[in-house]
Parts: structure tokens; C-alpha cells; sequence
């Protein structure tokens, strides 16, 4: 299989959106992708992008992405986020997986964090032992906290 892990450019973002769905409908969450491509350019490729994407083209065709944003640990110091990686379900266990983790990892090291940190759904073994065999720990004893918009505005409310 001829791969090549490269940057996202904007015209790869209806597929990334595709590849966005496709996880959404895996995590059993298909009607909660509010995105539009126009958003992903907008904030990946703007005058200040949100966040930097990487994906895995394949002869062609965005096979899988991953997406990445900085964060700063108090703690640590520099960080990024890696918020989703996906691989097209056809295309799971060629290692396609493993090419963009890597990619991932080198652009921290060379941007100098101190961290990389991202989140799985307790449920997905798979992808806990995938992570697990890369040497990431896997930190059961944290919870997710997040306000959505609409409790945002709730709070904001409430002020």
C-alpha cells in the first residue's frame, strides 16, 4: 500500500468531514456533528488557525486524519491536543493508524512540548490497547468535564 502522512490541506476538509461523521457514528453520536467544511477552513486555514490537521492519503484518497491543537499545561508547560484520530473503516488495522500517531508525536517532539494528551471513550478497547501498546497510559481515575454551548449560556445566565 502506497501511503504518504502529509499537512490537510483546505481541500481535503470534505473528506476530513466525512471521517468526522464516520467516528461520530461509531461513538454512537451521528447527529452531533454541528461542523460544516466551511468551519474547518475557516479555523484550520485562516489567518490564525485553531488547529493543525495531518492526514493519511492513500494513493489519492484522505484514508484517515488527525487533528492537533496547543494547549498549555500548568504543570508541564507546552502541550498539544491531539482531539481525533480516525482511519476510514476499510482501512482499519493497515497501519495507517500507526503512521499518523507517529507523525503526531514527532511534530510535538519538534515543537518541544512537555505533553501530549487526548481522550478514548471508555468502551473502545480496541483503540485503549492500540494507545496502551504505544506506551501512552491511559488515566481511568479522570473524568471529562465540558460545558456545551447551551450550558454555556446557561452559566453565563446565571452570572
Amino acid at each position: 500500500m502506497n501511503y504518504l502522512i502529509r499537512e490537510a490541506r483546505s481541500e481535503d476538509m470534505p473528506r476530513v468531514l466525512e471521517l468526522i461523521r464516520e467516528l461520530a457514528h461509531f461513538e454512537k453520536e451521528k447527529d452531533a456533528v454541528e461542523l460544516t467544511v466551511q468551519d474547518l477552513i475557516r479555523d484550520g486555514f485562516g489567518g490564525q488557525p485553531l488547529f493543525q490537521c495531518f492526514v493519511a492519503d492513500v494513493n489519492g484518497v484522505v484514508e484517515g486524519m488527525a487533528l492537533v491543537y496547543p494547549r498549555y499545561s500548568t504543570w508541564k508547560g507546552p502541550a498539544i491536543h491531539l482531539e481525533d484520530l480516525i482511519i476510514a473503516d476499510q482501512m482499519r488495522g493497515s497501519g495507517l493508524g500507526t503512521a499518523l500517531l507517529d507523525h503526531v508525536i514527532k511534530y510535538g517532539y519538534k515543537l518541544g512540548v512537555k505533553r501530549i494528551g487526548w481522550e478514548v471513550l471508555d468502551w473502545n478497547e480496541p483503540a485503549i490497547r492500540f494507545y496502551e501498546n504505544k506506551g501512552a497510559r491511559v488515566l481511568r481515575d479522570w473524568d471529562v468535564v465540558q460545558l456545551d454551548e447551551g450550558g454555556i449560556q446557561q452559566y453565563i445566565e446565571n452570572i
